[in-house]
């Protein structure tokens, strides 16, 4: 394997980078996504997260006016961003950490007819962000479960959490909104009991005005996982809750908006 470093601007450096994007994109294979303005069939890599139960709440809770600009922090294969640009936005801009993000997430753009207002970059959280950019809306739905459930579970391809207690990166999230969030500006944020959903919330009451609840849904958890040690000892030390529902568990999950002050 060549791992010596690779100019982007030499074609052929560009040329085997394209050809490495698309092999990832046909290891990947398709999710079609039923949930607001579906069915959309989105290509994934191995690396993209799949669109989840939580990804439909968000996708529903969502406003959007038009002319607005959105950061879509976590956007994985596109789709909240997608969403966005058919509600109006004039200009949204996607970013997460998973290596493709940009290729996936633009095909799926220009697949849906929206790519000339998409932008997506590869990075963590806001550090990306061209310095123009200044968000009426930020769709915060970035990875927060505790990191040994991430492990347990395998939904996340780079079995990646949100820190020991699940709410580190959400509230690192909400600590960086400041800075790309016009005054009045507004947050979707989603939480659960799958992780310390409390710290989050009021992190959140905190830094944002009129923090309001959009929508829960009860989730059903595979057995397996819910029976898991790393999910009892969680239980156990108060950083997630589980529901029993007849023979299974649940969890719970929640939408959010607030406004920058």
């Amino acid at each position: 394997m060549d791992d010596s470093p690779k100019d982007p601007q030499d074609p052929q450096d560009r040329r085997a980078a394209d050809r490495q994007q698309q092999q990832e994109l046909q290891m990947g294979g398709m999710f079609t996504w039923r949930g607001r303005f579906g069915p959309m069939d989105l290509d994934l890599s191995e690396h993209t997260f799949s669109p989840s139960t939580v990804s439909v709440l968000m996708a529903d809770a969502l406003e959007v006016e038009a002319g607005d600009t959105v950061i879509d922090a976590g956007c994985g294969s596109g789709i909240l961003s997608i969403i966005a640009a058919k509600l109006g936005a004039s200009r949204v801009v996607g970013i997460d950490i998973a290596r493709d993000t940009v290729a996936v997430a633009s095909s799926n753009a220009a697949k849906y007819g929206v790519g000339d207002v998409t932008e997506f970059y590869q990075g963590d959280l806001f550090e990306p962000l061209p310095e123009d950019v200044e968000a009426d809306v930020v769709i915060g739905d970035v990875s927060g479960i505790p990191d040994e459930l991430a492990v347990e579970s395998g939904w996340f391809p780079g079995r990646n959490g949100g820190g020991p207690r699940g709410s580190e990166l959400p509230i690192r999230m909400l600590e960086g909104v400041r800075r790309i969030l016009r005054p009045g500006g507004r947050v979707f944020l989603p939480t659960g009991t799958l992780q310390d959903e409390n710290a989050i919330v009021s992190n959140a009451r905190e830094l944002l005005d009129r923090v309001t609840k959009l929508v829960e849904r009860r989730i059903p958890i595979p057995n397996a996982l819910a029976e898991s040690q790393a999910a009892m000892d969680l239980v156990k030390r108060k950083v997630i809750e589980l529901t029993p529902r007849g023979s299974r568990f649940t969890w719970t999950a929640r939408v959010w908006v607030g406004a920058r002050p």
